[in-house]
């Protein structure tokens, strides 16, 4: 065994000597095409591969090909007015728990951008975003293994200053080939651009529409599916000195799917924010109202593909690993989403400010069910339920308040203290049938400064609830030798699970080597299986344990 480890430690240092090497002298290459004015090329690279180790215990399966690789890198050619660029990707096999459909090698993106003074031309493969998202929202998360980008032409035009044209007809990506049509048109008006008497105003207006059409053939022998699904929204911004408000209402027709039980009740959305900032304090405070916005471009599809429009989540986007634990997703089939945070630094040379301040964050977020009636008796063209508009459900379907104080001590020391009351509705958001977590989460999180390029950080948590897997500690030391190197070690560890031989530790540990724009990581570790979410949008994971190493670089 000893012998197995020591080989494959030895292979690793061989990949990452060759890959280094090789990104050196493509650096070098790339620099003396730049300096012959032919144009400028850049891109960026990243490759993870993983070497898995069953383990029983926590439910860690076997990779039948021992170790899986995601691999990405995007060339991009610019010279004056046109840009032309390719990614291509590979994944061999794709790493556990990543979505299945992402298999083999290919270039599933490219496209070449012509710009003019007042017109934008691309062809080919695009990422855009209509507002908030509610129309349209095309774009890349690679953790998720999200990429809805379409393929097909792209017009921005700016007739006049201050207003701003899209519209674009394209097919959506779903790993390496394309599905649906998509055809959207947005405008914006910047009000003090476009009307000089407004120019020197101190209020500043922005008013902006959207109006996205799918379209899908219907296929069905027995249901009347509608083949064009247009959704349409509007959208104001308003700010003045520290003051912005933005808001957005998006209406879509009826579009029965697999996502609402082929409802055929039309679709709303509503999105309201606010926020206040001055030195040492600021406020923000949101709300959404989501009904029934399920909008993709196959009526059948599941999971993240063919996402066409975006449902953004309010509550508090959580990095610390037991805050992250359960989080929220949203609801597109219907929910009321809030959130509120105050920020405040207490002064310096005060008394609870000391020399440096101390910097406070209240952030208080949740959401609820919608207040609906269900309409007794159905037919083919059902609606459901009926809805209260202002009214909030009773159900509550998530709830986090959370309190975060900072404060830098001396020169040396400084740290964060976190405590976290959170409400998951698992059987809504995650499992049907699961119970509602309640749970306490007290973060300690200090640095120690050794020197300028050296520190020391001790993070702990504990997470403590009744459901689920109990009560949980997690304990991360980081070691930053230098401005290149640094170590980790951490371990995570459901002490409080009612069942002894189910309390598992989670060890992990990792070093790192970064230089430039180049990054290279070594880690070991035990993942636990769960849900990973960014901006409301989540995927299952799988319990793993292996050896990963990632590089990522950038020219």
């Amino acid at each position: 065994m000893i012998k197995k480890y020591f080989r494959l430690i030895k292979a690793t240092a061989f990949i990452v000597a060759v890959i280094y090497s090789n990104l050196a002298v493509a650096q070098l290459n790339l620099n003396n095409l730049n300096n012959l004015n032919l144009g400028e090329v850049h891109g960026n690279f990243q490759a993870n591969a993983q070497y898995y180790i069953p383990d029983s215990t926590i439910g860690a399966a076997a990779a039948p090909e021992k170790m899986l690789m995601n691999g990405f890198a995007n060339i991009i050619y610019t010279k004056g007015k046109f840009t032309a660029g390719i990614r291509y990707e590979t994944y061999l096999n794709g790493l556990q728990g990543y979505p299945t459909g992402y298999k083999g090698t290919g270039i599933p993106y490219r496209f070449a951008t012509y710009k003019s003074d007042a017109l934008e031309v691309t062809v080919g493969s695009f990422y855009e975003q209509f507002g908030n998202g509610l129309t349209l929202r095309a774009y890349e998360e690679r953790n998720l293994g999200l990429d809805n980008a379409l393929d097909g032409v792209r017009l921005k035009f700016e007739p006049f200053k201050g207003v701003y044209l899209k519209a674009l007809v394209g097919k959506q990506r779903t790993y390496f080939t394309t599905a649906g049509l998509v055809r959207g048109f947005d405008g914006e008006i910047q009000l003090n651009e476009a009307f000089k008497k407004l120019a020197e105003k101190k209020t500043i207006v922005t008013l902006g529409g959207s109006f996205v059409s799918k379209f899908q053939t219907d296929a069905d022998p027995t249901l009347v599916l509608p083949q064009n699904v247009g959704n349409s929204a509007g959208r104001f911004e308003v700010t003045r000195n520290n003051f912005r408000i933005n808001g957005e209402y998006a209406y879509k027709i009826n579009d029965p799917s697999s996502d609402n039980n082929f409802n055929y009740k039309y679709g709303d959305a509503a999105l309201l924010q606010a926020s206040y900032a001055v030195k040492g304090f600021a406020v923000s405070l949101s709300g959404s109202r989501i009904d029934n916005m399920s909008y993709r471009s196959d009526r059948t599809a599941q999971l993240t593909n063919l996402l066409i429009n975006y449902i953004p989540a309010l509550p508090k986007q959580q990095t610390y690993s037991l805050l992250a634990f359960y989080p929220y997703a949203s609801q597109s089939r219907g929910e009321m989403e809030f959130s509120s945070e105050v920020k405040y630094k207490i002064k310096k040379e005060t008394a609870l400010g000391g020399k440096y301040g101390t910097e406070i964050t209240v952030n208080f977020s949740g959401a609820n069910s919608l207040d609906t009636t269900q309409i007794k008796g159905t037919d083919t063209k059902h609606l459901g339920y009926t809805s209260n508009y202002l009214g909030i459900g009773k159900e509550v379907y998530f709830r986090d308040l959370y309190v975060e104080i900072t404060k830098k001590i001396n020169k040396t020391w400084k740290g964060t203290i976190v405590y976290a009351n959170q409400v998951y509705n698992k059987s809504i958001i995650q499992k049907p049938g699961s119970p509602t977590i309640y749970s306490n989460i007290i973060v300690a999180d200090i640095t120690y400064k050794l020197k300028a390029t050296s520190a020391l950080r001790l993070e702990l948590q504990n997470l403590q609830t009744k459901q689920d897997h109990q009560d949980w500690a997690y304990a991360l030391l980081e070691y930053t030798i230098n401005e290149n190197w640094f170590v980790a070690a951490g371990d995570q560890y459901n002490y409080g699970n009612k069942i002894s031989h189910e309390r598992y530790h989670y060890y992990m540990g990792n070093v790192g080597y970064t230089k430039n724009a180049n990054r290279i990581t070594l880690s070991y570790g035990k993942q636990r299986e769960g849900i990973f979410c960014v901006g409301g949008v989540c995927r299952n994971v799988p319990a793993s344990n292996g050896v990963t190493l990632s590089v990522t670089s950038s020219f």
